[in-house]
């Protein structure tokens, strides 16, 4: 399981701030500027629990580590393709296709329990294995 120290050393290796704010709404966040520089906020770490922070955060390096920013007043930005590719970094940071076989061979074989291995929620968990067993992160089509 990837903790959020290395998570957090990560986000510090790209130069990337991570701040903690008050986000009731959304939970997280990330803003690239002209110059390229990112910063992410998290909502005050007493409001969410660890696995939700973990995958909040990976999801937010995504968006800095592949520039998937998107802009919502223009109608030719797909929101969709900047959110997938957030997640698909993501899932690479926090659950890697061995780590994933070798849970699988350890007799974790159930969406939940294998969630609670990798220390995710298992929506992220069914992204994760609908993007090594199909190629893409569409759950919804084989859960």
């Amino acid at each position: 399981m990837t903790e959020l120290s290395t998570l957090y050393r990560r986000a510090e290796e790209l130069n990337i701030a991570v701040l903690h704010y008050p986000l009731p709404l959304t939970g997280s966040m990330s803003f690239m500027d002209e110059d390229g520089s990112c910063w992410i906020g998290l909502d005050l770490p007493h409001r969410r629990s660890r696995n939700e922070r973990r995958v909040r955060l990976g999801h937010e390096i995504g968006h800095c580590a592949t520039g998937s920013f998107y802009n919502r007043w223009s109608p030719w930005d797909l929101r969709k393709r900047h959110e997938n590719r957030a997640d698909k970094y993501a899932v690479g940071l926090l659950i890697s296709e061995e780590e994933l076989d070798a849970a699988v061979a350890e007799g974790h074989t159930e969406a939940w329990d294998l969630a609670d291995y990798f220390g995710v929620d298992e929506e992220f968990l069914k992204k994760a294995v609908c993007l090594y067993t199909y190629g893409n992160l569409a759950a919804e089509l084989y859960f």
